[in-house]
């Protein structure tokens, strides 16, 4: 195939309708039928990135193996293909009118009027089109973020219109998901916010060509007539997405409302053979067929949204899977733990899992968690700060230095187990600038990690500024607390586990950016194996 072709995913109504579910269901079943396929998402906010946001704002930040902190939405990009993202899958407003102001400074426009036409849309259509021409994909999905009518938007619908103008016919086609919303009091499904939605499109010079409708009920064929004749699609070309028990389903619908064979059919591609969904099917059914339930407390300090922690939810649903486990995670603010209230909070559970964040807030909560699951021999599980509250836990309650913490949270103690590297001193910007991506980590013989992972070398995702500090590791290692994974460059710690306990194990990199449906990460696999062994002991 010669020429990548383009789809492009809108959404109109509301927010939150699941575009990067429907971009992922569809580029897994075009995926499925022998298509080289990527997923990008363009987000209309002015951050460069999501890095410095609240995970209160706008749920996780994803971290790829190049180092790019990008929207959540490229976790199930991954989650579903299987297949790595970078820096070129997640581009912002911020970054798009950073790359051109730079230009303009550079005097790379000799001296011309910088417009939003055509020197941003240029920008736009420029960076749409860099997995394309990269040679690696027939297809390339695009998920515009926010909503059609958003003022925020409009230079990316723009930038859409243009360059399906440009590729010509048959090469690039717009999906636009909308909301068909049922009215209780009047008994009935209604199509007109989905029309007023396609004309705001049509307005900006593109015409949808295919439309999947978010509903609770089932859309009836003349409803579908409906929305065809005054949306001005083929009435194949409506799609029913009806609301899932686990967006793991999605793919199966959309196969069967046949998103993929409407899709293709507009790009004038052949259809090739029929998707092979037949691991994907398994996995469902492992999911919806449990033989063990467990009980595993998440301890963090954003727990009131759940997807501040979207990877690690994902990864108990992999790892549930693949032990024929139903995995029920409670969430348990850390701000709200204390010493007196852990037994109460923590005794019913089958494992414990204490979070990853930033900041002070809830430190102490949590480092009273990692105590009385390490007393109580209670399966444990610490990322990234999680594994540092392990360390400053040990040090504080095993080595008696009752004031260690990590500089983080305390620059004056006498002893910061947790520091920052001196690399990182002296930075003021917070955007990009921590430990990010995949490192390197070696992994000690016939320790817990090398038995998870079978291997002695790995690469995992980091997202931190804070290490652990080097000085204390003879005498943690004296102590009982064992460093079993090493950078091998750095000599930094990546991993730390206690021998003598059932299961406790505590990671500075982030596993759960890497479980897929396909490849289960092997430490959340391995943690409700144990969850499931304390169970039934």
């Amino acid at each position: 195939m010669n020429q990548t072709k383009y789809i492009f995913v809108t959404g109109g109504v509301t927010s939150s309708l699941g575009k990067g579910i429907i971009a992922a269901s569809l580029a897994k079943l075009l995926q499925a039928r022998g298509y080289r396929t990527t997923i990008q998402k363009f987000d209309p906010y002015i951050n460069v990135d999501p890095g410095t946001l609240n995970p209160y704002e706008h749920g996780e930040c994803y971290v790829t193996d190049d180092g790019a902190e990008t929207d959540l939405d490229l976790g199930h990009y991954e989650r579903f293909l299987n297949v790595p993202t970078s820096q070129a899958n997640n581009v912002t407003t911020g970054r798009v009118y950073l790359s051109v102001i730079e230009k303009e400074r550079r005097g790379e426009f000799l001296g011309k009027t910088v417009q939003v036409v055509p020197h941003i849309t240029n920008e736009i259509k420029e960076r749409m089109q860099l997995l394309g021409k990269s040679g690696d994909f027939d297809i390339v999905i695009t998920e515009i973020g926010g909503t059609v009518g958003d003022i925020e938007s409009l230079p990316y619908i723009e930038s859409v219109r243009q360059l399906i103008w440009e590729l010509g016919e048959n090469n690039g086609i717009v999906i636009h998901l909308t909301l068909v919303p049922y009215l209780a009091a009047a008994g009935e499904l209604k199509t007109k916010p989905t029309q007023h939605s396609v004309k705001t499109l049509m307005e900006s010079g593109i015409k949808a060509d295919i439309l999947v409708c978010r509903t609770e009920h089932e859309i009836s064929q003349d409803l579908r007539q409906k929305l065809a004749l005054f949306c001005n699609v083929k009435k194949e070309a409506v799609i029913q997405s009806i609301d899932a028990s686990t967006i793991y389903e999605v793919p199966n619908l959309m196969l069967e409302e046949g998103l993929d064979r409407v899709a293709l059919k507009k790009l004038d591609l052949p259809e090739k053979n029929t998707p092979d969904l037949t691991n994907w099917n398994e996995f469902l059914f492992r999911l919806k067929n449990p033989k063990h339930e467990v009980n595993i407390g998440l301890v963090g300090k954003y727990v009131e949204l759940q997807d501040s922690y979207k990877s690690i939810l994902e990864a108990f649903i992999h790892a549930g899977a693949a032990n024929e486990t139903k995995v029920n995670v409670i969430s348990i603010h850390s701000e709200y733990l204390d010493a007196n209230s852990a037994a109460s909070q923590l005794k019913d559970l089958d494992g414990i899992l204490v979070a990853p964040g930033f900041g002070g807030r809830g430190i102490e909560g949590k480092i009273d968690t990692v105590r009385y699951a390490r007393e109580n021999n209670i399966p444990f599980f610490g990322i990234c700060l999680g594994m540092q509250m392990a360390v400053i836990e040990y040090s504080r309650n095993v080595l008696g230095y009752t004031d260690a913490n990590s500089t983080e949270m305390n620059e004056n103690t006498t002893h910061p187990v947790i520091n920052l590297m001196e690399e990182q001193k002296n930075i003021e910007n917070k955007g990009g600038t921590m430990r990010l991506g995949a490192w390197k980590c070696s992994i000690k013989e016939n320790t817990l990690a090398q038995k998870i992972y079978g291997k002695t070398e790995i690469m995992e995702r980091h997202r931190h500024r804070y290490e652990f500090n080097g000085a204390y590791l003879n005498e943690l290692e004296k102590a009982g607390l064992v460093a079993s994974g090493v950078n091998p460059d750095t000599k930094l710690v990546e991993i730390v586990e206690i021998p003598t306990h059932p299961f406790f194990i505590g990671v500075q990199y982030h596993p759960e950016y890497k479980s897929t449906v396909a490849n289960p990460h092997p430490l959340f696999v391995s943690f409700v194996a144990a969850a499931v062994q304390h169970k039934n002991k």
